[in-house]
């Protein structure tokens, strides 16, 4: 009874906050946004999996913080009371701590919901943070230095005031590898009884902190410790909410599976150096060095992922590194805890691919750069995410813009473990703003797209000329490959009369220098499909130049044998992940209710009577469509000011 008390108060307040209160200090009222707070309120009270998908601008964040914290109001005492937060982005934790939640607290407090200011804290792995005690060795070898610049001496001196290394502008990779907390402390150190960084851990756990954010990965690596029976790494905590939720598959990828970069071999000899083990050191490097070149790719081969295949020479020489390995870790008293366990992990992650152990998707990964990392990838990662977060009976609401795809759940639930779950519920909460009146989207006809051959880059840099001049510039293009999108520059640059911006692999420093021109070009691809906000009229066209469909992995190659068609597979994962990618994609159109934009989609495959025209009008909000750049050279004209075309 009073359960139910409870979360009738708890819905009256939430009413209160979005209907009075938040617009009192400038918040417009949304319906489907109190609808979608209410479904998430309803979760944790009743012990459910929430899946809520939440459209653009509905303002999923204040949704789910407001229902987090009117439970805390209300809930039994006999439960945790801290919330725990995961996202993907560094800059959504940000923004929640420096922005949501400030601003929140303030105004519950005044109106008198809350009783005292929310207090949250971010947690993060150990590697983000400096040990007090290397880092005094660290400054004290930099000092004097004049081969090392003022600009990272002073970065590592800041630290002096804060142990974020995230937040120390400057500070080196090898910096921080220098000073990070290591993975066991060693004996004697000269700072435990004033170690900042157990200080932080102490407090982080301390009862008042309400709220803890932290990473995917980070969740689930205490998911894990808590399985194990090993010490948490988060403080116990009783509701969960996933926010970026369609990222927490691959985060499990990553946490369930194994991976190891053949320079981390190289690393093991340097340490064993330093720990007075040089025969280890120089066979470990022969072997590594042996090894290497048994992996290396083809000479047409760039990024890439390959099955990995264990060739004699392959088995051959992981069976002489991870004999060295095990001989290197005795006796154990002569080496750290450190070294110990990292050869240790070393050795158990070699075994999987000298075993061909069935339980992973082997594989290795080719980096630009010339980087091979072997990674072993969970064939079943979705049921561990079941057995480590769902089957523990925590409430969990799982909310992002795209968790959806064409309208259903299904791929999701899927890659979640929730397939088959009793507690779990789905909800849409669609945009709020004006598509029909404020967008428009151009398909080049059927006709339009006979002659065009979608991988012809001058056809498509054709195309891109009549919609740039139509649109006046202040546009964003979207590619699925850095080269595709280079050799379309190529032929842009030039015969445009607007600023033109390539964002290549590694410059994301081209997308602010894109905010500050008035009319530019932004040709991008990778992280610009998602996350980055581009209001107002930066970006008045987006064009999507080919429908973003995965590429094609060895742990993709793994998951079709699961399906008895080529049809059922490319069905039920293939278009979903498509259809996902292209909503995140056109998500960077329209920011806020009075946006305008053009969205382009240059792929044969999407035009009407195409193989994808349905999936991909499935994804897209409603508004007028039209094959003519005409069309969009009116709707611009009407939509925007005298300024726009300066």
């Amino acid at each position: 009874m009073k359960s139910t008390s409870s979360l009738k108060k708890a819905h009256a307040q939430a009413n209160h906050i979005f209907r009075e209160l938040l617009p009192a200090h400038g918040l417009a009222v949304r319906p489907a946004q109190i609808e979608l707070c209410h479904e998430m309120i309803d979760a944790m009270f009743l012990g459910r999996v929430a899946l809520c998908d939440a459209g653009v601008g509905i303002g999923k964040t204040h949704a789910y913080l407001v229902a987090g914290l009117l439970w805390q109001k209300y809930c039994p005492r006999s439960l945790p009371h801290t919330l725990t937060i995961s996202t993907s982005s560094v800059a959504l934790q940000d923004a929640i701590i420096k922005e949501y939640i400030p601003f929140l607290s303030e105004f519950l407090q005044m109106d008198g919901v809350l009783n005292s200011p929310v207090r949250a804290i971010i947690r993060k792995g150990r590697e983000r943070y400096a040990c007090d005690q290397r880092l005094l060795l660290r400054q004290a070898a930099v000092r004097d230095s004049e081969r090392v610049s003022e600009r990272r001496k002073a970065a590592l001196f800041a630290l002096d005031r804060q142990i974020d290394l995230d937040a120390a502008a400057g500070l080196s990779a090898f910096d921080r590898a220098q000073v990070c907390v290591p993975a066991g402390c060693p004996h004697g150190c000269t700072e435990q009884h004033h170690c900042r960084y157990m200080d932080f851990l102490a407090d982080a756990r301390s009862a008042d902190v309400d709220i803890q954010i932290c990473n995917h990965n980070y969740l689930l690596a205490d998911a894990i410790r808590r399985r194990q029976a090993e010490n948490p790494l988060l403080k116990d905590y009783h509701i969960l909410i996933v926010d970026e939720a369609h990222k927490l598959p691959e985060a499990a990828r990553q946490m369930y599976g194994k991976s190891i970069p053949l320079s981390e071999l190289t690393g093991l000899c340097a340490l064993l150096q330093r720990e007075h083990r040089p025969l280890a050191a120089r066979r470990l490097r022969a072997e590594t060095e042996r090894f290497a070149n048994c992996l290396k790719p083809g000479p047409e081969q760039e990024e890439c992922e390959q099955a990995f295949d264990l060739t004699p020479e392959r088995k051959e020489t992981l069976n002489a590194i991870i004999a060295l390995l095990r001989r290197a870790a005795r006796p154990a008293g002569s080496l750290t805890y450190g070294t110990i366990h990292q050869l240790e992990r070393t050795v158990e992650t070699l075994s999987l691919f000298r075993d061909r152990d069935t339980k992973y998707v082997l594989y290795i990964h080719y980096d630009q750069a010339g980087e091979i990392t072997l990674n072993a990838a969970s064939r079943s990662a979705a049921a561990q995410l079941t057995r480590d977060l769902w089957q523990t009976g925590r409430p969990a609401v799982l909310t992002s813009g795209t968790l959806a795809a064409g309208g259903s759940f299904t791929r999701i639930r899927q890659r979640l473990g929730l397939e088959r779950s009793s507690r779990c519920r789905e909800f849409s909460a669609h945009s709020p703003f004006d598509y029909e009146h404020h967008c428009m989207l151009y398909i080049p006809s059927s006709q339009q797209v006979k002659s065009m051959d979608g991988k012809d880059t001058g056809q498509i840099a054709a195309q891109l000329r009549g919609l740039l001049r139509a649109a006046h510039g202040h546009a964003l293009v979207l590619f699925t490959s850095y080269l595709f999108m280079g050799e379309v520059c190529e032929k842009l640059r030039g015969t445009v009369p607007f600023p033109l911006l390539e964002a290549g692999r590694g410059k994301q420093q081209v997308v602010q220098q894109f905010k500050q021109l008035p009319n530019a070009i932004l040709c991008a691809a990778g992280p610009c499909w998602e996350g980055i906000d581009f209001p107002g009229d930066m970006v008045s066209l987006l064009v999507i130049v080919r429908l973003p469909f995965p590429t094609p992995d060895p742990v993709s190659e793994a998951e079709r044998e699961q399906y008895p068609s080529l049809h059922e597979y490319i069905s039920a994962s293939i278009v979903p992940q498509m259809q996902t990618k292209l909503r995140q994609g056109v998500g960077r159109a329209i920011r806020t209710e009075t946006d305008t934009c053009a969205v382009a989609i240059l792929d044969s495959r999407a035009a009407i009577g195409g193989r994808y025209h349905a999936a991909v009008r499935k994804e897209l909000p409603p508004c007028p469509v039209t094959d003519s750049l005409e069309d969009v050279a009116q709707f611009i004209r009407a939509r925007k000011g005298p300024d726009y075309f300066l």
